[in-house]
């Protein structure tokens, strides 16, 4: 039966198409912005191809951590994607000590845990996209904008970073990865650091069997009528 094929195709697509990779090496385009601005930039969340120009290419969200690069639509570059369960920060801005000047003694896992906290904050306070932002800036450049600043709810940016200090051990580290233009890293000059929220494992899991399963209904229900 045709449709059973298809769903074969989709099983097989499933299985051999990869999540985000982490600790490689990948192509990335920038390709939209969500329309909150504070009157100069646009704020995350933006949208990125991952994989751009391959088979494996996949539409992603994009949370900006760097207020000292630009990126322009359309751009395309090349990333490294740096896990944040990896423990390792060397191809970071923000993480690697020779590059940031300001992480001091900082823990660079700490650092982008909590700024993941922060990404995790988006989707439910589409409010204040313009405070949370500053609040992803301020974490990584001290100082960068102001810390009494809020918007909507009330919550200033220094409020929003004291809650991702407290709770950013509620996030699954290898649920983020980290894409940092490749090369010699400077602190300006380059292309803007992105963080990105990749599908949790289980889901994908499930997916695969919820196509599974789909497939195995209809195929029984076509047994069924030609019986």
């Amino acid at each position: 039966m045709r449709f059973s094929k298809v769903l074969w195709v989709l099983v097989a697509v499933l299985i051999m198409t990869p999540l985000a990779s982490a600790d490689s090496t990948t192509t990335m385009e920038f390709t939209g912005v969500n329309g909150a601005n504070n009157g100069v930039y646009y704020v995350s969340p933006y949208t990125g191809i991952l994989n751009y120009g391959t088979s494996s290419s996949q539409t992603v969200v994009l949370f900006c951590d760097d207020i000292n690069n630009e990126v322009s639509m359309n751009q395309v570059w090349s990333a490294n994607i740096t896990s944040l369960a990896s423990g390792n920060f060397s191809n970071t801005r923000y993480g690697n000590g020779s590059v940031n000047l300001n992480l001091g003694g900082m823990n660079p896992q700490s650092l982008y845990e909590e700024a993941a906290w922060l990404v995790t904050q988006f989707s439910s306070h589409s409010g204040d996209y313009v405070s949370l932002q500053y609040a992803l800036w301020d974490l990584m450049t001290p100082g960068a904008e102001p810390a009494n600043f809020a918007n909507a709810d009330g919550t200033t940016v220094a409020q929003w970073m004291a809650l991702a200090a407290a709770n950013y051990g509620q996030i699954n580290p290898a649920s983020f990865v980290i894409a940092t233009n490749t090369g010699t890293l400077a602190y300006s000059g380059q292309v803007q650091e992105f963080i990105i929220q990749t599908p949790e494992p289980t889901t994908s899991v499930l997916l695969l069997f919820g196509v599974i399963a789909m497939f195995l209904f209809f195929r029984r229900r076509t047994k069924q009528l030609s019986a």
